[in-house]
């Protein structure tokens, strides 16, 4: 007889274990997709000044270090090519310096945890935090 006709609920338990989704508790974040597609892109913002962003997005096993399924790096770069914004989870999080990679966004110098919610919410305070920092250094003028 077939395991799978002798014991239908424990072949369907270890099945649904062995899935990825088994144990999640929130629905799939749908603009995850989004995110992903940005995998590989540069983008020049600032032509003449050299300032230019790019994304490294890669879909990864649900585990303790990568919660979301999702390993990203969101980068802001100036002229001379130094990170000045970023947004990732490739390390740990200063003052620990030790343990998994935790989210967590750069602002020049400084280290700060991030508390990821999902993909629309990190674009966009990415977006806020590359905004500001581009209108504090003059390359983004307000409009009167």
């Amino acid at each position: 007889m077939s395991p799978w006709r002798a014991k239908p609920d424990t072949c369907l338990l270890e099945l649904l274990q062995s899935d990825n989704f088994c144990g999640m508790t929130k629905p799939r974040d749908t603009t995850l997709d989004l995110l992903v597609d940005l995998d590989g892109q540069v983008l020049v913002i600032d032509p003449e000044g050299g300032y230019w962003i790019r994304f490294a997005v890669t879909l990864v096993p649900v585990s303790p270090e990568r919660p979301h399924g999702v390993d990203y790096s969101l980068t802001l770069h100036g002229p001379d090519g130094a990170r000045l914004i970023g947004f990732d989870n490739a390390h740990p999080v200063l003052p620990r310096k030790r343990g998994a990679p935790r989210d967590h966004r750069h602002r020049l110098r400084r280290v700060r945890p991030y508390e990821y919610r999902d993909a629309a919410t990190l674009l966009a305070d990415f977006w806020a935090a590359v905004d500001a920092l581009l209108r504090q250094r003059g390359v983004i003028r307000c409009l009167p």
